[in-house]
Parts: structure tokens; C-alpha cells; sequence
């Protein structure tokens, strides 16, 4: 797979070298149980679309979109404490206000490292617990993260297996993704209808971002 593994291993919580940075060259070969959640290309397991502009990108540093909100901050002490008040403004937003942000939110963490510490953020252990209790109590969270430059995949590799590869960019294990992806749309979509909402629009950007294209059949029998 690449100077760091070989294949798609499990890489438990702060296991492994797990990489933030993306690459757009392959996409996601993978056909869901439903049959209708497929590849948008070919090629092996890797990240794909929009990221290929954080190739190369120093998470330390995070750029603000002009079209986003600024930057929600993430302190160690936040961290350390699984703390998610800075997300607070978010979740009291209305679920119509939450969809009109769709792709809007970046979060910006100010975690202390050595100046030689050569980890990305999805390999510190306690950001990836943030991270997870996040998504664990805000699940319409990866609707709002923004796409383009990275923050929803980073999001995403901070909940699941992967490794990564130098020259191919960041790799999930391709089952952990789909059931992590189709589980999401049903699971946005529901949330989405019990308010009135409609964001099965928004729920297929975020899929493409990931590597994957819906069949027109995909939302066919769901109320």
C-alpha cells in the first residue's frame, strides 16, 4: 500500500501512521450492500474529489474558506476534558439553520506539539476520542463540516480505520467506509424528514467528497 502498510489493516485508536494528507488520483472501487451505493471511478481504496487540494497540507494550519463560518476553536483543555461547548452555537441552530450551513463548519485545534513531532491530527489519540464523543452527540456534524478543503475526510478518518501511503494519499478500509457512509445518509436523511427537511442533496455532495455516487435508486422505499 505504500512505504507505511501493506493493504487495508485495522488501525485501533492512535495505532499506526495515520496520515492526513489526501490525494485525487483514485477513487473508491466499492459496490454497497444496497447495490446502489457505487464507485464514482476506479482504482484502489483510496481518498478522492475535492481533496486533492489539501495534498500536501500541514494540519497545523488551518485555512478558512471565505464562503465558511470562522474557524470554531478547539482547546487542549477542551480536548482533554472530551469538552464539546465549543460546538455549542452550533447545536442550538435549528435544524433548517443547520442545513442552509451545510458544509460550512471547520474546527480548528489547538493541540501542542513539538516542532519534530511528524504526527497528523487524526493520529493523536485524544483527538480522535474528541472527535468521536462529537459525532457521537452531534450527528448531523459531517453535514456541516466543510468539504473541499479536507476537514470532513479528516473527520472521517478520525472515526475509522485507514493507513497511508505517500504516494497514493490517506487509504480506509473500504468496508469500514461504506457501512460508515450508508449508515450516515439513512441516518441524516431520517433527520432530515422528521424536521420536514429535505438534504438529500446536500447527503450526496458529502458522499461524493468520499469517493462515492448514488444510484438514482438509492433513496427509492425510504418515507
Amino acid at each position: 500500500m505504500g512505504s507505511h502498510h501493506q493493504g487495508n489493516q485495522h488501525f485501533g485508536l492512535g495505532e499506526g501512521r495515520n496520515h492526513d494528507l489526501f490525494r485525487a488520483n483514485n477513487v473508491l472501487p466499492i459496490v454497497s450492500a444496497s447495490g446502489v451505493l457505487a464507485r464514482s471511478g476506479r482504482g484502489p481504496v483510496t481518498a478522492r474529489h475535492a481533496l486533492a487540494t489539501v495534498a500536501g497540507i500541514d494540519e497545523r494550519v488551518v485555512l478558512a474558506s471565505p464562503l465558511s463560518e470562522a474557524p470554531v476553536l478547539i482547546t487542549a483543555e477542551q480536548v482533554n476534558q472530551r469538552d464539546l461547548s465549543a460546538l455549542q452555537s452550533w447545536a442550538e441552530l435549528g435544524p433548517q439553520a443547520l442545513l442552509e450551513r451545510s458544509g460550512q463548519l471547520e474546527l480548528q485545534f489547538t493541540w501542542p506539539r513539538q516542532a519534530d513531532d511528524p504526527r497528523e491530527l487524526s493520529e493523536i489519540p485524544e483527538l480522535r476520542l474528541w472527535s468521536l464523543r462529537a459525532d457521537a452527540i452531534y450527528p448531523w456534524l459531517p453535514l456541516v463540516l466543510e468539504r473541499s478543503g479536507g476537514q470532513l475526510t479528516r473527520h472521517v478518518a478520525m472515526q475509522l480505520p485507514h493507513g497511508f501511503s505517500r504516494t497514493e494519499g490517506i487509504r480506509f478500509a473500504p468496508e469500514a467506509l461504506e457501512l460508515w457512509m450508508t449508515h450516515r445518509l439513512f441516518q441524516l436523511d431520517a433527520w432530515g424528514q422528521r424536521h420536514g427537511l429535505s438534504c438529500r442533496r446536500n447527503l450526496e455532495q458529502m458522499a461524493a467528497v468520499l469517493g462515492f455516487e448514488l444510484d438514482a435508486g438509492f433513496w427509492e422505499g425510504l418515507s
